[in-house]
């Protein structure tokens, strides 16, 4: 059963902000460099970036490809970048990424490191951000490395997360984390590891209380009760729901004029005529 009380809280954003107000709040180099890269902003962006920005906990559904990552990462990577230019960036983790899966290279290399090396390139100079992936692979060394100099952003797993909290050298660096982002959390909220994550979140705002959460997932319903998973009881959420906001030109076609009275022979030639037509008037048919 879902708590009444929690779904007071949690409600739906049904608006896209502004495009120029998204830009306004950029930071000029980082403006520059998503205007290098994309034309304009992905739906799930249009929704998100000012709640994040915002520090509003949020729920963001929408489908695979769509642009969620750079969504909860981009108003991240503008404070970070900021407060580096300011020569006010802080020894310190300022975000968590959370996935159910090792395999995080790609998503982090496309979503953070290389648009980073972008950015620093546009600026002409370092702008020292750090960020590093803990996982049951990481290596002594590198523990060590992150114990010392902990990472800006850290990229890890839910059983990552909950060994972290539990050292106590280590948790003095979670002390002030601003956002957590917990990805694919459609593939968490139903299982063990859901649970576990759940109170190491829990855990995590005990040592951070004003983090915020910030949640992507893929189709999945209901929402309501993956927004609550994501921000526990007695927590504002809103929820981004785009996965069925696309343009769609819906026609039914019928290969004959009269389906009762015409002979088989005849309607399957035209069925086979139609879709023959369709395939050459179009680049890509799909058929059932």
């Amino acid at each position: 059963m879902i708590n009444q009380y929690a779904l007071k809280m949690i409600t739906y954003k049904e608006k896209p902000d502004n495009e120029k107000e998204i830009l306004g709040i950029l930071n000029p180099i980082v403006k520059k460099w998503f205007k290098s890269k994309f034309k304009e902003f992905a739906v799930p962006q249009k929704y998100a970036i000012m709640e994040v920005h915002s520090r509003q906990n949020v729920l963001v559904s929408a489908p695979t490809g769509s642009g969620k990552t750079l969504t909860a990462f981009l108003s991240i990577l503008n404070e970070l970048i900021d407060s580096a230019e300011k020569g006010i960036l802080e020894n310190k983790i300022y975000a968590v990424y959370i996935s159910p899966l090792k395999a995080l290279s790609n998503d982090i290399s496309v979503n953070l490191i290389e648009p980073l090396k972008e950015i620093e390139e546009m600026a002409g100079k370092e702008l020292g951000i750090r960020v590093a992936v803990r996982t049951g692979d990481t290596t002594t060394s590198e523990k060590s490395k992150m114990l010392k100099t902990p990472p800006h952003i850290l990229i890890t797993t839910p059983e990552s997360l909950a060994i972290m909290l539990s050292s106590i050298k280590f948790k003095e660096h979670l002390k002030n984390v601003e956002w957590c982002i917990i990805d694919e959390i459609h593939a968490l909220a139903e299982n063990k590891r859901g649970v576990h994550l759940n109170l190491s979140l829990e855990r995590l705002s005990y040592l951070a209380s004003h983090m915020t959460r910030v949640g992507l997932s893929a189709t999945v319903a209901p929402l309501e009760e993956i927004a609550e998973f994501l921000v526990g009881p007695k927590r504002d959420c809103k929820i981004i729901d785009v996965q069925f906001i696309k343009q769609m030109d819906l026609k039914v076609l019928s290969p004959v004029s009269r389906l009762i009275g015409t002979t088989h022979e005849i309607m399957h030639r035209q069925m086979y005529e139609m879709i023959d037509k369709l395939i050459q008037d179009h680049k890509t048919t799909l058929i059932f």
